[in-house]
């Protein structure tokens, strides 16, 4: 008995010194969601929810400093004792930092302040995402300035992502820094990366080649994925559309076993609803069933040093076509309708050796299989991609080095003639990047990639960078250097696959080789009524040696390619402004004016759907007495050139100015809960607006009823007046006009 209550006393002390930390997060004007919270010394954290309000539970008594930290803010850092006290309240305000101090990785490979960057970045967070809510980061980048996703196809709504308007195939997207959207990705894989995971989205526009390889020629977008540790124990959002489209994002975080960290996040989206509001007897947006699985692990080692592995699963049943269309008609001359099923495996990795030196080891492995049908064509593909690369941060004085190798192996088989057996490629690759200061103010970045090719031999791809700093709230960077690109026809070029159109390679395509310069000024400005603004100016020139592209225009009844026979080239300028106000008004503007012009054989001509401008913006303006916030995000497009069918296609040869533009309204009252609604496309724009239409002979599209003369051209007919054959490639924009949205969001610490 005597033994007994020293033992009730230590489990009474045990479980008193157990403390609750919490309290809310706000800057002076609303409080912040999502915001990472962390003690260092427990490895433990949290974030808080959509009030701003965090909770850390089971915390011993000692002394810990935690740190408060969120994109677009100042870090803060308390430290604290906790001595047998139940509860502890901590509420911390954050300061606006505008972006320029943040942490960035993507244009240097190594952790490094937006402000020392010799190479310029752009970020945005999982808060940018929220104000247009979108089922896929494919739609979400639709107000990022001088990044546009381009629909190719009126049926199956399969696009890719434009930088600086070069095509999808030149813009690398990464995971966690990883390569996983490439080849067939290009096209069918960007909708399934789940928006609920995502921390902050990094964008280099430019060439990234002396990094990242040959894919990076154009720009490069990395998806950071938040961290096990500081994620909320639940997240859940879901929104419905008028158009009955169905979006839910899941994110959840446990722990297996003490030492290892898990986030799983599951997105999946559904339309099952046909419209046709523009009569033509096609859906006017591709119904779509897709589910994606995310897991990332993050093992805690005694070194400190970091370990993690994601895993991801992408499924994708998706049909446009006829109204009466369904899978009994898969593949055949009936009815016509485009179906694709799409399924994806990824795996990425990063190890930092148990060395003394700042050594890092990374993998991805891709698996894709793509079953296809176009009508009664049927497209079947198999890709795997295996990367591996080793990384060695190591400074010495005033040289900062970066030193690595990597291996890259594809094998991709599709049943074209442009694949007669599979392919394998295999890319063996050394790189070294060193930044030198050369004074507290002028910094300069040589670097340099050498890429072995087992099919097209020497690959060199170097990069030089200047950065003047010439105070705390200004730098200028300027940035030149090469890239170089294999091209995939096929499994980027989807109009060589719809449509009546045949496809003719006239030669044996050669890599692309493309040069490019680039200036930046970004300056920040504090203005005496508490107003702060952020200025960012850049203009670029990119020249192509060889750039092979669909020539829509020697043949109507043809796309070609072939080398170039001369060159092509893109130039022009962006900026963007922020401005902050001290009650509550925030506004984002953006603007690009491009250029872009192609000489064959010396004929000068405009690539097709290449914009000559565009603008993005976006007004957010919180209430805080009313629990609410109003975002309005829009954007606007100038003309592009667009592919017609011959001299007699009644319909517009270039686009006109056209806008997207929506609104929402966000209410903050209740305890973890966010609704959410509001109308998308207030302009209620479409692309058929002032054309006759938009799909080609969609009412014979299987060309049954078209006259074709000795050369295969097609004649005009009383049926057939203009001499079309089938073809849905005359497609700028999405289809899909005026709807309204709403949703809620659930957030558990």
């Amino acid at each position: 008995m005597k033994n007994i209550f020293p033992i009730l006393l230590f489990i009474s002390s045990l479980s008193f010194s157990q403390t609750t930390i919490k309290g809310n997060i706000s800057n002076k004007n609303e409080s912040l969601a999502f915001v990472s919270v962390y003690i260092s010394e427990l490895k433990k954290g949290t974030e808080s929810d959509l009030q701003g309000n965090y909770i850390i539970k089971d915390i011993p008594n000692g002394v810990y400093t935690i740190s408060y930290s969120f994109v677009g803010f100042k870090s803060e850092r308390r430290k604290i004792t906790i001595n047998n006290e139940k509860e502890i309240f901590l509420n911390v305000t954050l300061t606006e930092n505008n972006l320029l101090n943040e942490v960035v990785v993507t244009g240097t490979l190594k952790a490094v302040s937006r402000l020392e960057t010799p190479v310029p970045v752009e970020i945005y967070t999982a808060t940018f995402l929220k104000k247009n809510p979108t089922p896929n980061v494919f739609e979400a980048l639709q107000n990022v300035n001088g990044v546009r996703p381009q629909l190719n196809c009126n049926i199956c709504n399969t696009g890719d992502i434009h930088i600086n308007g070069l095509e999808g195939p030149y813009t690398m997207v990464t995971i966690d820094g990883m390569p996983i959207v490439s080849g067939l990705s290009t096209v069918y894989g960007l909708s399934g990366i789940p928006n609920s995971l995502i921390d902050r989205i990094e964008i280099v526009k430019g060439p990234a080649s002396s990094l990242y390889g040959s894919e990076a020629v154009g720009g490069l977008i990395n998806i950071i994925t938040k961290t096990p540790t500081t994620a909320p124990l639940f997240y859940g959002d879901y929104f419905t559309t008028s158009w009955l489209e169905n979006n839910i994002d899941l994110g959840a975080k446990y722990k297996i076993g003490e030492n290892v960290n898990s986030l799983l996040g599951i997105n999946y989206f559904n339309y099952s609803n046909p419209i046709d509001n523009n009569n033509d007897n096609f859906t006017d947006v591709t119904l779509q069933d897709r589910i994606s699985v995310f897991n990332k692990f993050d093992f805690e080692r005694k070194s400190k040093k970091e370990f993690s592995v994601v895993g991801r699963f992408f499924y994708e049943d998706r049909w446009g076509g006829e109204m009466q269309w369904n899978k009994s008609y898969r593949g055949g001359s009936e009815v016509y309708g485009e179906s694709i099923y799409t399924t994806r495996y990824e795996l990425l990795g990063k190890y930092q050796l148990p060395v003394s030196e700042n050594i890092f080891a990374s993998f991805s492995y891709t698996n894709h299989d793509q079953n296809s049908v176009y009508g009664n064509t049927l497209f079947l593909a198999q890709q795997e991609i295996a990367y591996g690369q080793i990384t060695w941060d190591k400074k010495v004085k005033n040289h900062d080095f970066l030193l690595g190798t990597a291996f890259r192996y594809q094998y991709y088989n599709d049943n074209t003639t442009a694949t007669e057996t599979s392919e394998k490629t295999k890319i063996s690759s050394l790189f070294i990047q060193d930044e030198i200061k050369l004074a507290e103010k002028h910094s300069i970045l040589l670097g340099s990639r050498y890429d072995y090719n087992n099919i097209h031999g020497s690959i060199f791809t170097p990069r030089i960078a200047y950065k003047w700093k010439p105070n705390e709230k200004s730098v200028f960077r300027i940035n030149s250097g090469t890239g170089f690109r294999v091209v995939n026809l096929f499994t980027e070029e989807h109009a060589a696959l719809t449509g009546s159109r045949d496809v003719e390679i006239t030669e044996d395509l050669k890599p692309e080789k493309s040069y490019n310069i680039n200036i930046n000024y970004l300056k920040r400005i504090n203005l005496k009524n508490g107003v702060h603004a952020v200025m960012e100016f850049s203009s670029w020139y990119t020249y192509f040696t060889n750039q092979i592209l669909p020539d829509y225009d020697t043949d109507p009844n043809k796309i070609i390619y072939s080398n170039l026979n001369g060159y092509s080239k893109t130039m022009g300028v962006t900026g963007n402004i922020d401005l902050i106000f001290p009650f509550g008004l925030k506004t984002m503007f953006g603007f690009t004016v491009l250029d872009s012009k192609n000489r064959r054989d010396g004929v000068t001509s405009t690539p097709i759907l290449t914009e000559k401008y565009s603008a993005t913006w976006g007004v957010t303006y919180d209430i805080p007495k009313w629990n609410l916030s109003i975002d309005y995000t829009g954007n606007l497009y100038g003309p592009m050139r667009l592919p017609l069918l011959g001299d007699l296609d009644p319909r517009k040869e270039y686009s006109p100015i056209w806008s997207i533009q929506n609104i929402q309204f966000t209410y903050k009252k209740f305890n973890n809960f966010e609704l959410y609604g509001g109308l998308k496309n207030l302009l209620n724009w479409t692309p058929n607006k002032g054309n006759p239409f938009i799909i080609a002979r969609a009412n014979d599209p299987f060309d049954e009823n078209v006259v074709f003369d000795t050369n295969g051209n097609a004649v005009a007919t009383p049926d057939n007046p203009y001499a079309l054959t089938f073809d849905p490639g005359y497609v700028y924009g999405p289809n899909q006009g005026i709807r309204g949205f709403i949703g809620v969001r659930y957030n558990l610490l």
